[in-house]
């Protein structure tokens, strides 16, 4: 099984990790680290709050310090790698498919 997620609404589910090593789900989760809640900054636009201010438009980023999902996996028993091109993300998708158990990939953008 494939999940997708993105590092903000990782942040949400971290706890899943957890519960994919419990229960040793074969599942692969793609993390999408692109450092910001981009869907809040939408809907700020969608909604026609303006321009956000420097401390809005900080509370919408996700750094200092970056997010390391490769460590946060490991601490809850998930093996992961960071990969930062979509070959190295072809060649670990493949191994990681075929291993039992979960498995993350951070997806460095």
């Amino acid at each position: 099984m494939l999940c997708l997620q993105s590092d903000g609404a990782g942040m949400y589910t971290n706890q899943a990790l957890w519960t994919m090593a419990r229960e040793s789900l074969d599942i692969v989760t793609l993390v999408f680290a692109n450092r910001t809640y981009e869907i809040l900054k939408g809907e700020l636009r969608a909604v026609g709050a303006g321009e956000p201010g420097r401390k809005a438009r900080d509370m919408l980023e996700i750094g200092r310090p970056d997010l390391d999902w490769v460590s946060l996996a490991k601490a809850q028993g998930v093996p992961g790698v960071r990969v930062n091109d979509l070959d190295a993300l072809a060649r670990e998708m493949g191994g990681a498919l075929k291993e039992r158990g979960p498995r993350l990939i951070e997806i460095r953008l």
